[in-house]
C-alpha cells in the first residue's frame, strides 16, 4: 500500500476507485465498504483508493468538540494496510479544504487529480463549501465527467455510526469484550515504553511504563487488563493496570505492563497492545504486601484465560 501525506504527493497511472472517510476503529462496518471497493477494483482495473483526513474534520469545523479517535494515525494506517488497499491518502484538514466549491472539488480533485471512474459513498455524504452538495449532485456530476456513484444505502451507513458510538461507549466503561466484538479484533494501544519508578521490579511484577504521545487517543477505564504484543517475532501475554496506583499515592494516569515470561530490555522501544479482557477495577490496597498478593491472583487469573 502506498501512503501519500496529502493530495498533491499523490500520483497514480492508474484510474481508481474512491472512497472517503475517516475510518476511526476501522471496524466491522467499515470493512464491508473496504472489501466492496477492493473487489470492484480488481473487477474493473482500478486502482483501490481511500482518502481520509487528520485532524478529523470535527476538530476543525468544531474546536470545542473534543473527540477522542478510538485509533491513532499510524494504527490506522497499519489496519488498512492489512485490507490489500493499494493506496492511502491522509489529506491534512483545515479550514481552507473546508472551503473548496463542490464543483471545484470534483473537476480538480475526484476527476484531474484521483482519475476517478467509481466512488463508494454513505447516502448522506455532503460535500464542498458548507456542506453545499449532496450525493444526488455528485451523481449529477458523475454523469458530466464519466464516472459512477455507488451509493452506500442508509441502513450500512447508520450501522457504521453506532458501531462507532458503541465501540467508544465501551472503552470508556472497560468494556473490552463488548468493545473487541465490535472492531472485530482487539482494541489496540501504542506507545514508547519509558522509564517508571520501579516499583513494579522491586515487588517482583517489573512493569513496561507505555507513553503514549497522541492526546486524542481514547484510553479505557482505570484497571487491570489482559493484553498480549509481538516482540521479536514472539507474542507475549500480560497484565496491564490504567490508573494512577493509588496505593503507593499515585496522582498521574500511567499504563504500566507485566509482561510473564518476558525479561528482555525494551526501553525506547515503539509497541502495540491488544486488550483482551478486563479483569478487574483499580483498587487502593493498605499495605504493598496486600497489592503484590492482589497482583499474584490476576496473574493466575489471567494464566487461567491464556490457557483455556
Amino acid at each position: 500500500m502506498k501512503i501519500f501525506d496529502n493530495l498533491q504527493s499523490y500520483s497514480s497511472e492508474k484510474e481508481s476507485i474512491l472512497t472517503i472517510g475517516t475510518f476511526d476503529g476501522v471496524h466491522i462496518g467499515h470493512d464491508k465498504i473496504l472489501n466492496r471497493l477492493i473487489e470492484e477494483s480488481k473487477r474493473n482495473n482500478l486502482s483501490s483508493l481511500v482518502m481520509t483526513f487528520f485532524p478529523h474534520p470535527r476538530m476543525i469545523l468544531n474546536k470545542s468538540h473534543k473527540i477522542k479517535m478510538i485509533d491513532t494515525i499510524d494504527e490506522k494506517i497499519h489496519l488498512l494496510e492489512k485490507t490489500g488497499l493499494d493506496n492511502l491518502i491522509i489529506h491534512p484538514f483545515d479550514d481552507d479544504f473546508s472551503k473548496i466549491r463542490a464543483k471545484e472539488f470534483v473537476e480538480e480533485i475526484l476527476v484531474k487529480k484521483l482519475k476517478i471512474k467509481q466512488i463508494i459513498i454513505g447516502y448522506d455524504h455532503k460535500f464542498g463549501r458548507n456542506r453545499e452538495a449532496s450525493v444526488e449532485d455528485l451523481k449529477k456530476f458523475g454523469v458530466d465527467y464519466m464516472f459512477t456513484v455507488n451509493e452506500i444505502p442508509a441502513q450500512e451507513i447508520n450501522s457504521i455510526a453506532i458501531s462507532s458510538t458503541k465501540i467508544r461507549d465501551a472503552i470508556l466503561n472497560g468494556e473490552i469484550e463488548k468493545c473487541n466484538k465490535f472492531l472485530g479484533r482487539n482494541f489496540m494501544l501504542t506507545g514508547k515504553v519509558v522509564h517508571g519508578n520501579g516499583i513494579g521490579k522491586k515487588i517482583n511484577f517489573p512493569t513496561a511504563n507505555i507513553e503514549i504521545k497522541e492526546t486524542y487517543k481514547i484510553i479505557p477505564k482505570n484497571g487491570v487488563y489482559l493484553v498480549k504484543t509481538k516482540l521479536n517475532s514472539n507474542i507475549y501475554f500480560g497484565m496491564m493496570n490504567i490508573g494512577v496506583r493509588p496505593t503507593i499515592g499515585g496522582i498521574n494516569k500511567s499504563l504500566e505492563i507485566h509482561f510473564f515470561n518476558f525479561k528482555d530490555n525494551i526501553y525506547d522501544k515503539t509497541i502495540s497492545i491488544e486488550i483482551i479482557n478486563k479483569i478487574r477495577d483499580e483498587e487502593k490496597f493498605s499495605s504493598i504486601d496486600k497489592l503484590k498478593i492482589q497482583l499474584k491472583k490476576d496473574e493466575q487469573f489471567c494464566l487461567k484465560l491464556i490457557n483455556k
